[in-house]
C-alpha cells in the first residue's frame, strides 16, 4: 500500500513539474534586435525616416511584430554624430534569420525602400550601424508599452547599459534585477519601463540593457528622485552580494520620432 502511496506521489510530482508554469521564469522570455544608426547630416535622417516609416515598420507589421519602437537621441541637436535606434521584439532567434530572408521578397518593402537601398557610395544614408541582440529577463519576459499622456516630442525615454567587470559579476546584477527585485522596484515607482535585457551580442558585454519612459524630463528628474530614497532600494543595494557589480553605465535619452509605434 505505501508503494502504491509513493508512486502517486511522484506522479504527481512529475506532473507538476511538466506543467512547469508557476513562477515567471518559466515563461518564454523574449528576444529583442536594437539596432543603432550612426549619422551626421539632416540629409541622412530624411532617407532613414523614409525607410523606417514606409518600408521597415509597415513589413514588419505584416509579419506580426506590430511594436517596433524608433528613437533619437535627445542630445542630436548638438552632436556630429548623431543616433537612431529601432527596438524589434521578435520571439526567438531564428526570427531574425527570417526577417532578413523575408525582407528582399517583399515587393511594397522594396519599393519603400529604393532610396535607402540605392544610396551612392558618397552619400551612405548612415556612417555606420550596429545590432545589439538581447534577451528578456527571467522577471520580466515580454516587453511592456509604456502608459503615458504626454505627446511624443515631450516624452524622454532612457536608455540604459550597465557593464559589468566579469561574466560571474554580471550574473549577480541580473539576479538583482530579477530575484533581488530591482526591476520589481522599477515597476512599483511607475518608471513604465518597456524592456530589461542581458545582451546576448554586442560591443560592451557583458552587459544589461533596459528602458524606462516618461512623460517629460522633470517627470523622468522626480521618478529618480524618489527611486534614490526608496527605502526597498537602500535595503537591496546595501546588501553585502551585490556590492561592486556594476563597472559602467551609459544614459542615453531617447524621444521617439512621431512614427514610432510607442
Amino acid at each position: 500500500m505505501k508503494s502504491k502511496t509513493l508512486l502517486s506521489l511522484i506522479i504527481i510530482l512529475l506532473v507538476v513539474a511538466q506543467l512547469g508554469c508557476s513562477g515567471p521564469e518559466k515563461q518564454n522570455r523574449e528576444f529583442y534586435q536594437l539596432t543603432v544608426y550612426h549619422y551626421n547630416t539632416g540629409d541622412q535622417e530624411k532617407i532613414l525616416d523614409n525607410y523606417l516609416q514606409s518600408a521597415l515598420i509597415p513589413a514588419l507589421h505584416e509579419m506580426n511584430i506590430p511594436s517596433v519602437g524608433v528613437f533619437k537621441a535627445i542630445a542630436n541637436d548638438t552632436s556630429s554624430n548623431k543616433t537612431m535606434y529601432v527596438l524589434v521584439p521578435i520571439k526567438s532567434l531564428n526570427t531574425v534569420d527570417e526577417i532578413n530572408a523575408k525582407l528582399p521578397e517583399n515587393e511594397k518593402f522594396t519599393a519603400a525602400g529604393k532610396e535607402y537601398a540605392d544610396v551612392l557610395f558618397h552619400s551612405p544614408a548612415y556612417s555606420r550601424m550596429e545590432t545589439i541582440l538581447l534577451k528578456a529577463f527571467a522577471f520580466t519576459p515580454e516587453m511592456q508599452l509604456p502608459k503615458l499622456e504626454s505627446p511624443k516630442k515631450e516624452r524622454v525615454y532612457e536608455l540604459r547599459s550597465y557593464e559589468s567587470a566579469s561574466e560571474k559579476i554580471f550574473r549577480n546584477k541580473v539576479h538583482m534585477f530579477n530575484e533581488g527585485g530591482e526591476a520589481a522596484l522599477f515597476d512599483k515607482l511607475n518608471f513604465n519601463a518597456v524592456f530589461y535585457g542581458e545582451v546576448i551580442a554586442g560591443a560592451k558585454m557583458p552587459n544589461l540593457m533596459y528602458m524606462t519612459t516618461f512623460e517629460n524630463q522633470e517627470d523622468r528628474d522626480v521618478h529618480w528622485g524618489k527611486f534614490s530614497v526608496d527605502s526597498d532600494w537602500k535595503q537591496m543595494s546595501s546588501l553585502p552580494e551585490y556590492q561592486n557589480n556594476v563597472s559602467h553605465i551609459d544614459i542615453t535619452f531617447l524621444r521617439p520620432a512621431d512614427y514610432s509605434d510607442y
